[in-house]
């Protein structure tokens, strides 16, 4: 089946499983997170606003991984191909709203990038992100075209090329919002 053709009933129903996977792993992982150390707080500062790193929680697995929503076996028996979808378990850190779960220790460029969607959560809310992340992928066909992960992969760029040049990563998420690039 191809990305491109799928019907509006089918994709508000993707959107809302998506929020709903989200609700879910963030409510279940945020029991075990940490928040972010003093040297982690101390590198992300000049970038996000305190109540960002405030609220932001961490898990480190170890021996697991995160699994793929259960509704890619609805996908998948619809016809979708594994190997269109996400799959989770290869991801390096996932954000769930204000949770970030990664399966090895945190770079400090891996959690900039965590960090922005944490921000993007905050100015979307879960329904709106959830939806645009959903459009983003069908539109672009893969992960590394929705335009959150664009997003947040231009902004960890800037970050790991010169971490001491401080930047609002709020006003440079808000401008995308502006501009209609999500």
């Amino acid at each position: 089946m191809s990305l491109q053709k799928l019907s509006d009933a089918l994709i508000a129903w993707v959107i809302r499983e998506v929020a709903a996977y989200i609700g879910k792993r963030r409510q279940a992982y945020r029991q075990h997170a940490v928040p972010l150390d003093g040297i982690q707080r101390t590198a992300m500062q000049p970038f996000f606003p305190a109540l960002t790193l405030d609220s932001a929680r961490i898990v480190v697995l170890s021996g697991k991984r995160v699994g793929n929503p259960l509704f890619y076996g609805e996908l998948i028996r619809m016809g979708f191909e594994f190997r269109m979808l996400p799959d989770f378990a290869l991801m390096t850190a996932i954000t769930f709203i204000d949770t970030v779960v990664s399966h090895k220790p945190l770079t400090d460029r891996v959690l900039f990038h965590e960090l922005v969607h944490v921000v993007q959560y905050e100015k979307l809310g879960l329904p709106e992100f959830s939806a645009k992340y959903v459009k983003g992928f069908l539109k672009g066909g893969c992960y590394e075209a929705i335009p959150l992960e664009k997003n947040a992969y231009q902004l960890d760029s800037r970050f790991a090329a010169s971490p001491a040049k401080a930047f609002s990563v709020p006003d440079e998420v808000q401008a995308w919002i502006d501009a209609g690039r999500f």
